[in-house]
């Protein structure tokens, strides 16, 4: 779909019971379009929760590095499944997420961790759950991605896209992705947060009932403040061909049981990226943050790549996070709705300056009901990332109320 290129203009929020912040127009208008430089552009965010002011810069900076890693990629010529897979390692390095290094410990003191990553040119999708011993679970997603694109396994056998537990550790295994022990895996602060929930668990079983319901009241209140309770972390990417790509990375809820899985590694739900095509006029990515069973049982993801096929992207996306996710049906008896997305759309348009150019709009926009959510972009152009701590509007109640930001990004680069 061929579009000029206009700024779209800011919707005001619908009336709605939740609270929805105005979305600030992020100008990244680049001078790719007379200099013909590479192209592409990259959007992350380090969870959806609550971001303390205390540790607000190493947010951003892992942020900030998750996209200059995927930039760098993009600068090399690689496409965007490779760009995203470059951000979300950075992610899952830093020990203030908790995806890969520093993930949340489980009932059995143990790290198990979701990924997954969708590619838009061949909506191929690759995914791990409950994976423990690998430092990097995106690199087994992507190449659960990679394998399953050569084609049948021997005997006609269909090659795999998600694998779980040991499985998915054999094959990383056998695929060259080399283990790590979890002992090596913990921080100091994942593993401080994990005696403090196992403290406060194990005086709840050992006083009565009513004791136990203010005690679980006043921690749930706790934990709004406690960076600990951050979950999954994503990116989303455009390359210079206008190929999407999306991946998202995840410890999990604090204290989960051994074996759950969340939203990070299920279809529709994590992560998606599609290029347009007969049916669908724009390019779309998303990834999604939060809690994780109430994304799996509203498949957010995929929810929110529909809905930005409309005119209206910015609109569309207040619409899908109001009736989709916040008053769902699927999730009419949670009182407290929490989960995020970051996402971006985009189409070709006219250049009126030089007919040698492709140019691509690119509109990205963040929307979340936690207290807060960390997110980061740049494009091929740009000297720095930016990054941002977006928080929900004063006197919004988390988990019924919403923020929704974002910004347009033109890029262009010579026509072959």
């Amino acid at each position: 779909m061929e579009k000029r290129i206009d700024a779209p203009e800011v919707q005001q929020p619908l009336p709605f019971q939740s609270v929805a912040a105005s979305a600030e127009d992020k100008e990244c208008e680049t001078d790719a379009a007379k200099n013909g430089k590479a192209v592409g552009f990259v959007l992350v965010h380090a969870g959806a929760g609550y971001h303390s002011e205390s540790k607000a810069k190493e947010y951003k900076h892992a942020c900030k590095r998750a996209c200059q890693k995927a930039i760098e990629k993009l600068k090399a010529g690689a496409l965007a499944v490779d760009a995203v897979t470059a951000a979300l390692v950075e992610l899952e390095d830093s020990p203030f997420t908790n995806a890969g290094m520093g993930s949340n410990l489980n009932l059995s003191g143990e790290i198990e961790c979701d990924a997954s990553i969708m590619e838009g040119k061949s909506l191929h999708f690759g995914a791990v759950g409950a994976l423990g011993g690998i430092k990097n679970p995106v690199l087994v997603a992507n190449r659960l991605l990679s394998e399953s694109q050569k084609g049948k396994l021997s005997a006609g056998r269909i090659p795999p896209c998600f694998l779980v537990g040991r499985g998915a550790y054999q094959w990383a295994l056998d695929h060259g992705i080399p283990p790590c022990p979890s002992d090596k895996m913990a921080t100091k602060f994942s593993l401080s947060a994990y005696k403090r929930n196992k403290r406060k668990m194990e005086l709840a079983e050992k006083v009565e009932t009513e004791f136990i319901q203010t005690k679980r009241r006043r921690q749930s209140s706790e934990n709004e403040n406690d960076s600990g309770s951050l979950d999954t972390v994503g990116a989303i990417v455009i390359d210079h061909e206008g190929n999407v790509a999306a991946a998202v990375s995840s410890g999990g809820l604090a204290m989960k049981h051994p074996g759950r899985i969340g939203q990070a590694a299920h279809y529709g739900c994590g992560c998606w990226a599609e290029n347009s095509g007969n049916v669908n006029p724009y390019s779309t990515a998303v990834s999604t943050s939060g809690c994780g069973e109430h994304l799996v049982r509203t498949m957010l993801a995929r929810e929110c790549s529909i809905a930005l096929q409309s005119e209206d992207a910015h609109h569309a996306l207040l619409e899908t996070m109001q009736n989709k996710f916040i008053s769902s049906p699927f999730l009419a008896s949670e009182d407290c709705v929490l989960g995020g997305v970051i996402v971006l759309r985009c189409c070709r348009c006219t250049l009126e300056s030089s007919q040698d150019i492709q140019a691509f709009l690119v509109e990205f926009l963040w929307s979340h009901t936690t207290e807060s959510m960390c997110v980061g972009y740049m494009s091929a152009q740009d000297g720095k990332a930016k990054t941002h701590i977006s928080r929900l509007p004063p006197g919004a109640v988390a988990g019924q109320s919403l923020a929704i930001e974002g910004g347009v990004c033109r890029l262009g680069s010579p026509i072959n």
